[in-house]
């Protein structure tokens, strides 16, 4: 990866107040063009930025500054740093050591029956195969089908328990609500319950007959002994 100036404008006021650079040869190391140069030597631009050092950054030299100033056609170049940063790596498939990668079939098959919601590109993703190595388990077209096993990608170490459940809420989200038919036995609507208790009341009130139960009042009453002040 090319090297690039940090903070170019800080820089170029930091080499227009302490140099005899030429606004060209400025303009040309930081990447701006020669009239910002001239602005910011004017004070009509960059105001309130303060400059900074490249050598102290270990950006620039002094021989080379000094080089520059002596030959205005001199173009400045950036010192080689002391310290190389890595290049971080382009995302792609995730590598699956050698000793494991005979164990990713049982774990696409686990993938498969357990989470049925994730997409091949997730379960490519969590243990690095490819879709059609997907569909051929998906459909039992696989050649080692028969002697396949499903088992935890996270048990076998192809993946870690974060990354499985980052991709299963992924799903989860994109998923449609589960029908009626899904949930199962459902409860009445409240108008079929209400009329259902309406029909109660109702035969209840039918059962009731005032003249039935006069008659049995009557037949209590005439049961019960009179007291008779005779014997007293």
């Amino acid at each position: 990866m090319a090297q690039q100036l940090l903070m170019p404008k800080a820089t170029a006021i930091w080499l227009v107040d302490n140099t005899a650079l030429s606004f060209d040869q400025i303009a040309q190391f930081c990447k701006l063009h020669p009239l910002e140069v001239k602005a910011i030597a004017d004070g009509e631009a960059a105001q309130g930025i303060k400059g900074l050092d490249p050598i102290s950054t270990g950006q620039l030299s002094r021989d080379e500054i000094a080089r520059a100033e002596a030959n205005p056609a001199h173009k400045l170049k950036l010192s080689e740093p002391k310290v190389r940063v890595p290049e971080s790596k382009r995302r792609g498939p995730r590598y699956t050591p050698v000793s494991k990668r005979q164990d990713r079939p049982n774990a696409i098959l686990w993938l498969v029956r357990n989470h049925p919601e994730l997409k091949d590109a997730q379960i490519s993703r969590l243990v690095g195969t490819t879709k059609s190595t997907i569909e051929q388990i998906r459909d039992r077209t696989h050649w080692n089908s028969t002697n396949l096993t499903p088992m935890d990608p996270v048990t076998l170490g192809l993946c870690s328990q974060i990354d499985l459940d980052m991709e299963v809420e992924k799903a989860a989200k994109g998923r449609p609500l589960p029908t009626a038919a899904e949930l199962g036995a459902t409860l009445q609507p409240a108008q079929e319950t209400e009329k259902l208790g309406f029909r109660y009341e109702r035969e209840e009130e039918k059962e009731i007959d005032a003249d039935a139960v006069f008659a049995k009042l009557k037949s209590l009453k005439s049961s019960t002994p009179q007291d008779d002040d005779d014997h007293y």
